[in-house]
């Protein structure tokens, strides 16, 4: 069978109109998907460890997943959003209407299922402990600065479960969404349905997503169109390069820009079909030091692997 990849001059030509802005995420695949992908990198990772407890908390997520039901934005939200080219359900605080508390539910059956799997050390057991005594005003102003990317106030060790917990959640949301209503935003990279940053970006194989590239959201899981060779975090397309490790994987290279001075992580299907944004980004931190050593610092977090602020003592 013979692929059509396009160049960026050919997806530059062609009518936008035609290409699939959006692929909500498949509700009853998407966690077990990553959950897969993040234990066959495991095998030959120094964080292998680390990839096999993520992997626990995606098969988590997924089995909480199919037992959840959020509220769904109201027909006026909705309307507002449209009028305004704002997300249809913002998850950072200052624009959302409020969140729903059915998050702080599935962060305690995530917490179970994962102390279940038997992946529990001494020291994840303390952060557990830890998460299950917090207040629910606590736990709110965590997951604040975690949506607001307010690194200060971010716990690195607690972080990612409590994101988790809001990924099961806004994926939820994200696919009982009509494609259709999600308005057009005016700010770089960011989700068009709930505002959070990406995670890393795709270019698929197959059917009517062929050759493009598309940003997966970190947070809801929607995947957006994006062109190619363009910088998804200021828009730019000039200074785009691509950078790899030699001997490493193909199907994986990080784009930079020399406008912002950024880089995000980006994955072929064509080169590896079982490639998975966020595990895969999760998987290549050494790609990450390579481009902090020339330079460049990362666009957006992952967000099951949150950054330690150094003290200002």
């Amino acid at each position: 069978m013979v692929q059509r990849i396009l160049d960026p001059g050919q997806i530059e030509s062609l009518d936008h109109s035609a290409i699939p802005r959006l692929r909500m995420p498949e509700r009853a695949t998407h966690f077990s998907t990553r959950a897969a992908r993040l234990r066959q990198l495991a095998g030959a990772s120094p964080i292998g460890g680390y990839l096999r407890l993520m992997a626990a908390l995606a098969d988590a997520q997924q089995q909480t997943l199919a037992q959840i039901s959020a509220a769904m934005p109201s027909d006026e939200s909705i309307a507002l959003a449209q009028q305004h080219s704002m997300p249809i359900i913002p998850a950072v605080p200052a624009t959302a209407p409020g969140r729903d508390p059915l998050w702080r539910d599935v962060l305690q059956r995530l917490l179970d299922r994962v102390e279940a799997a038997g992946l529990v050390t001494p020291v994840l057991a303390r952060v557990i402990d830890g998460l299950r005594v917090k207040s629910a005003q606590e736990l709110d102003a965590l997951a604040d600065a975690i949506v607001s990317l307010r690194f200060n106030e971010i716990e690195p060790s607690s972080a990612p479960f409590v994101m988790a917990a809001l990924q099961v959640v806004w994926t939820d949301l994200a696919s009982r969404i009509d494609p259709r209503a999600v308005p057009y935003l005016d700010t770089p990279g960011a989700c068009p349905v709930c505002g959070a940053p990406p995670v890393a970006s795709i270019v698929r194989v197959g059917g009517q997503f062929q050759g493009y590239r598309y940003l997966q959201c970190g947070l809801c899981s929607t995947e957006y169109h994006v062109v190619r060779v363009k910088c998804s975090n200021c828009d730019s397309t000039k200074g785009i390069a691509y950078h790899g490790i030699d001997g490493g994987s193909e199907a994986l290279k990080a784009e930079s820009c020399d406008e912002c001075h950024t880089y995000r992580k980006i994955g072929y299907q064509e080169k590896d079909y079982d490639f998975e944004p966020l595990a895969d980004d999760l998987a290549s931190l050494t790609l990450d030091l390579l481009m902090n050593e020339a330079g460049y610092r990362r666009s957006s977090p992952n967000p099951l692997l949150w950054p330690e602020v150094p003290s200002d003592e």
